[in-house]
Parts: structure tokens; sequence; C-alpha cells
């Protein structure tokens, strides 16, 4: 099967626009959890000036987060995140304008560890799927941060080790003596800021990276077994998809309940039909019987033309499996009736179902060619239910349940109208069916 790329990109865009919006509510948690923090230790009316940065820092990843569907996302994310840092860079180290902050000289704003505040800049770029973003990140902040503080190191008030040591050695209290001066500015604790951020970011992007693989496969997977559900049934999709490429489909022996379906008459029905309206009739039955089938736990074995076989307890021996195909077959013929009332409400003709159900143990699993396998269930539980839709006709009913089936079942017998001994076609010894014979299908198109 062709790997469906367009749907797989477009699967994997889906997931990267969650990240995106995922990101950015991690991102106001946090400006409202720091915002707090600075209000609680930083005076008015400084506080408010930290807080007008946090609501730059907020309008800063709103604008992204409101274009994450743009086709150019990336590149905005990408110019976005170097005003992020930029931002709160500048906070960091540009004192509060006269009257907000203190006398301290600009250099011991370098002495905190608000450094900090800017790895979680890189936190916010793992939740987005993307290793570039992550990398793009901490190379931003090793650039800027490296720009501010070479800024702050190159003031004429600033005091140096450099310009201690170029007279000779300097002794040890000495420089303990300079790192306790308010406007020394050292490299060792830049150069470990920088480290740390190539570090971490290292990490995380190779996080990142294996958690996007991860992504991929699921994503592939999923893409996979939804076009894989349209050929075969989901369950058996879902199984295929769980235990290939081993233990799927090795022939078993389990009680399982067949059931057939037809549609009556269906050469009289399309004769005057074109091509293309019989194709219509047909897929429009696939689809509203394909649902009943699936909503009552049954596997599509095949389509048969005009009529399908579906399995109930094929993959898993479930004691439901009779009640569920009996539950099916009258869910089926409801359904058919809704279908045909609407069908006569617009000037076509009725359509009328038949099916047939039995219950046994079979022998399940794949069948068929290398290039070309088939999973399914063969037995002689197989022709009787095939025998039982077809004796439908001559027994007047819509609706023919072996004995076995509905004991299996349990079924409530007023569900039935009768139940006969009856001699299937091919077969020596005569069978107990159950007959349903009310037709809602013709009653519901004639009151229509």
């Amino acid at each position: 099967m062709p790997r469906p790329r367009g749907r797989l990109r477009a699967s994997v865009r889906a997931a990267e626009v969650d990240g995106l919006s995922f990101a950015f509510r991690a991102r106001t948690a946090g400006i409202l959890v720091v915002s707090l923090w600075l209000m609680a230790i930083v005076p008015w009316p400084r506080d408010a000036y930290y807080a007008a940065i946090a609501v730059a820092f907020f309008i800063l990843g709103y604008i992204p987060y409101r274009l994450r569907r743009h086709r150019r996302v990336e590149w905005i994310k990408l110019g976005f995140i170097v005003l992020d840092v930029a931002l709160v860079t500048a906070a960091i180290l540009v004192p509060p304008p006269v009257g907000l902050g203190g006398d301290w000289p600009v250099q011991t704003r370098l002495r905190g560890q608000e450094f900090l505040y800017l790895l979680l800049l890189l936190a916010e770029a793992a939740l987005t799927f993307s290793p570039l973003l992550v990398l793009w990140t901490g190379a931003v902040i090793a650039a800027i941060w490296s720009v501010g503080v070479r800024v702050l190191y190159e003031l004429p008030t600033t005091i140096r080790y450099q310009d201690a040591a170029a007279n000779g050695p300097v002794a040890s209290s000495d420089v303990l003596r300079l790192y306790f001066e308010p406007t020394f500015v050292g490299l060792t604790q830049w150069w470990t800021q920088l480290v740390a951020t190539g570090l971490f970011t290292a990490i995380l992007a190779v996080a990142v990276w294996r958690s996007r693989q991860l992504l991929l496969a699921q994503v592939e997977a999923e893409v996979v077994r939804a076009d894989l559900a349209r050929y075969v049934s989901p369950d058996v999709a879902d199984a295929l998809a769980a235990r290939a490429p081993h233990g799927f489909g090795e022939p078993a022996t389990r009680p399982v309940a067949v059931l057939f379906a037809d549609i009556v008459g269906f050469t009289g029905l399309t004769e005057r039909f074109s091509p293309e309206q019989t194709f219509a009739l047909l897929r429009s039955f696939q689809e509203r019987c394909s649902q009943v089938v699936f909503a009552h736990g049954g596997t599509l074995d095949k389509y048969l033309g005009d009529g399908f076989m579906a399995t109930f307890g094929g993959l898993d021996e479930r004691p439901a499996a009779p009640a569920s195909a009996l539950a099916c077959a009258f869910a089926l013929r409801e359904e058919v009736a809704r279908w045909s009332a609407k069908r006569v409400a617009r000037g076509a003709q009725p359509v009328v179902l038949s099916v047939g159900v039995h219950c046994g143990p079979v022998m399940i699993g794949n069948l068929g060619a290398d290039r070309r396998i088939e999973f399914t269930v063969v037995g002689d539980v197989v022709n009787v239910a095939s025998r039982l839709e077809g004796a439908t006709r001559e027994l007047g009913a819509t609706i023919a349940a072996s004995d076995a089936c509905v004991q299996a079942a349990q079924d409530p017998a007023d569900r039935f109208d009768e139940v006969v001994e009856w001699q299937l076609r091919g077969r020596q010894q005569p069978i107990r069916v159950h007959l349903a014979r009310r037709n809602p299908t013709l009653s519901a198109a004639r009151s229509a």
C-alpha cells in the first residue's frame, strides 16, 4: 500500500499546531507564576515595572500563537524567539528607570540567578515537537546574553581580573577582594552559563527529536491503520496493526457467529439503472450496513456484490457473539427499512433485505497466496448461514436464524414469528430455523 504522504504531513502538522498551543498555555502559566513571585519580593512601584515587562512578554507569545496556522509559522516563531530572549535579557541586565530601582552599580545585575529565566524559554521550545526551535532558542540565548555581558564587561567603571593581573599574579586574598567589589565582572560565570546552556540545549534537542520520531511513528501507524480500515474491517485493521508482522492470522478453530445479508431482487431492482446509479445504490447500502455491523462488534468479512458476509467473535472468543449477530440482523433490517422509506418518499423503489444467521466452530485465519491473502472463516457454519439467507425467499421471511444460534444467544422468542424444520439445499438432515416474517422495510415504505 503506498504511503499516504499528504495525510501524514497533515497529521504531523496538526500535532505541531497542538504543541504550539500547549507551549503557549505553559508560557502563560509561567508568566503568572513569575509575576506573582516578583510582586511578593519586589517593592512598589518597581513591581509595576516588571509587571509591564510580563505583559510585553505575554504579547510576544500571543502573536505567534494566533498565527500558529500560518504557513510560515516556523519562521515567525524563530523571529519572536529573538524578541523573547532580547526582552528577558534586557529585563535582567538593564536597571529599572530612575526612581524605581536602587542605586547599586549596574554590574551587580550579573550576580543574581536571574539568568535561569532564560532557560525557561528552552523548556517552552521543547513543548513544540521541534528540535530546530530548541537549538535556535539555545543559540539565541547564548548570543544575546553574551552581548549583554560583554557590554557590562566593557564599561569604563567595570573592574576586571585581567586589569588586576596585568602587572603580575594576583594573590588569592586580592582575588576575593576583587570579587566582592560591586563593579567587578568576571568571565568565569559567563563561561559556565554558556556551557550549561549548550549542554541543556543539546540534551533537550535530542529528547525532543526522539519524541518527534515517536510522534511520527504513531501518526504514520494511525494513518496506515485508517487507510487499512477502508479495505478491511476496523477490528481486523486494529488487530493487524497491533500484532503485525507476526502473530496475526494464524489458523485457529473457535466458535463464531456468521451473518449473511443480501438485497432481495437486486437484478430486477437495477434492471433500468445506469452503471452509475447501480454503483451509488451499492455504495449507500454498504455504508449503512457496515456501520451497523461495526456498531455490534462484527467483522465485515467480505462484500458479495449486492450482499455481504459478517462474522462475530472471530478475532477473540466472545460468549456474546451469537447474541450480537442476532441483534445486528434485526438492526440491519430496521436500518434498511428507514433507508427504504426515504427512497419511496422521493419516488424510488423500496429495498428489501434478507438475512441468515448461524453459529458454531469454524477455522479462522489467513487464506490465500503470499501476494494476496484474506482473513476469513471456513467451515460448515459458513455454508449453513449462506443457505439460510437464500432460504428466506422460499420461507417468506426477512431473517432466518438457526436454532443453535438462537439457543446460544438466549434470544427472546417473541422476536421471531415461527420455528420450522427446513431442509437446506445440499444438506441431508433438516435444520430447525427461527423465522422473522414481519418486514418493516415494506411496511415503512408503503406508509411513507
